[in-house]
């Protein structure tokens, strides 16, 4: 059975399933949710992410660019313009699919580096908008956005709790739906031809895939998820400025994709919840009594050095396939 058949023929619905019950289940659990949903929204972004980089086999590190697109679209829906909170949501994605498309048209035209580098220019430059443009706050930053849903509780810390809570089952929506997306895309006609892509342009150009307009759907779709996720920070964190959306968090979810593995439906998910768990203890012991604080963000870089040389060195696949194939080896043994 060729690697093509097999992702047609397997079914992930009973694990998404599962991945959606548990999800649902560990913020009935915990204390304190903004962990869990950094974790949840950085999941949407590298899932779909992983569609572009992995199967399409191009390079991006501005993700950043379309989380701030669709942050800046609820802020700016609902702090000036004064709109109801659900349109900002309905609307993020459309905005930051529509900006991906603007933007991807020339820049996904370049290969390699050169794209990666163009990613990392828009980021920049919607930063750069951010500081300078009124309607986004002029460096000040959007403050005071509204909840997404008017909840008819009095006591303040009780009505917080459940909003984020709420926040949170909306982002496990979303986080299953990416990954049914990612799923059906792949396994479809159009799938086999942006795979077809990662292993040469110029031979898929020869099979008849439109090359550029193949880039630029996966691009889009990666780019309406990031929104998603960006309209999801905004309302959880109600301010957007632009110290929201810094570059090394684009970066960190490259890394994250890259630890668990491009190419894999599951790489993303399990990327996240390595550099995600990892980051954080780092934090907790950078925050001991008696640490200087500038081992914070010391042992942050640290961090990342040493996931990335063991990832590249000892699994250069990432976690998953790695993982995927011991066991098949296990199982074809006699």
């Amino acid at each position: 059975m060729s690697a093509w058949t097999r992702i047609r023929s397997w079914s992930p619905y009973p694990e998404i399933a599962a991945v959606a019950i548990v999800a649902l289940v560990i913020p009935l659990l915990l204390p304190e949710l903004t962990f869990y949903m950094t974790l949840l929204l950085a999941a949407i972004v590298v899932t779909s992410l992983s569609l572009f980089m992995g199967y399409a086999g191009q390079a991006a590190l501005g993700q950043g660019a379309f989380v701030a697109a669709g942050a800046l679209t609820v802020g700016v829906f609902t702090v000036q313009w004064h709109l109801p909170p659900w349109l900002g949501l309905v609307c993020a994605p459309i905005v930051a699919g529509l900006f991906a498309a603007l933007v991807g048209w020339p820049l996904l035209r370049l290969r390699g580096h050169y794209l990666a580098f163009g990613t990392i220019a828009v980021l920049l430059l919607v930063q750069a908008l951010m500081g300078v443009v009124p309607l986004f706050g002029r460096g000040i930053g959007l403050n005071g956005i509204p909840p997404l849903i008017a909840l008819p509780i009095e006591d303040a810390q009780t009505r917080n709790a459940t909003l984020k809570l709420i926040y949170v089952v909306i982002a496990v929506v979303v986080l299953v739906v990416s990954l049914l997306v990612s799923h059906r895309v792949v396994a479809s006609r159009f799938g086999r031809g942006i795979r077809a892509l990662a292993g040469s342009e110029t031979a898929a150009a020869s099979a008849g895939v439109p090359v550029l307009g193949s880039k630029l759907r996966v691009f889009v779709l990666a780019a309406v998820f990031a929104g998603f996720a960006g309209a999801l920070t905004a309302f959880y964190f109600p301010f957007v400025n632009p110290e929201s959306f810094p570059a090394e968090q684009s970066f960190e979810y490259v890394i994250m994709a890259v630890v668990g593995g491009l190419g894999t439906l599951w790489g993303g998910l399990l990327g996240v919840v390595v550099v995600g768990v990892l980051l954080r203890l780092l934090n907790d012991l950078a925050s001991l009594p008696d640490m200087p604080a500038i081992l914070g963000p010391s042992l942050q870089y640290a961090g990342y050095g040493i996931v990335l040389v063991l990832v590249l060195l000892f699994m250069p696949k990432g976690l998953i396939p790695t993982i995927t194939s011991a066991v098949q080896r296990r199982r074809s043994r006699p």
